[in-house]
């Protein structure tokens, strides 16, 4: 199972590079003004209008493959969770983290992810 999930974030992140490089080589939509009077557009490898075409669905289909990797790591990282934490929600699980209510009573703030020191009254004893 982990390495359909390292396969699947390698197709996620060559993806990811092939979308930045493709959305990089397109012309903006002011560019095609310029092609119209003789840019040298029309002397290229897909023609005038074929390089936009092109471009633009080889950018769909690396954001398609992109989204679906993306979907897939989501699942594949749903699934690792215990059954037992499956069931919980995440805000059930942070509840359960969280009964700090003797450090609010005795005074001290609490603050969330801090480690409480043992009570100084102990020690004095």
């Amino acid at each position: 199972m982990q390495f359909f999930a390292n396969l699947v974030l390698i197709v996620q992140l060559l993806s990811a590079l092939v979308i930045i490089g493709l959305v990089l080589v397109q012309h903006g939509k002011g560019a095609d003004m310029g092609a119209s009077f003789g840019s040298g557009a029309s002397g290229s490898l897909f023609g005038a209008t074929g390089s936009a075409n092109f471009l633009s669905r080889s950018t769909a289909v690396a954001a398609t493959l992109f989204f679906g990797c993306t979907l897939g790591l989501a699942f594949l990282s749903n699934g690792r969770a215990s059954s037992a934490q499956a069931a919980d929600s995440v805000l059930d699980r942070a509840a359960a983290v969280a009964p700090a209510a003797s450090v609010a009573a005795s005074g001290a703030a609490a603050i969330p992810g801090a480690i409480v020191a043992p009570a100084a009254s102990a020690a004095s004893n």
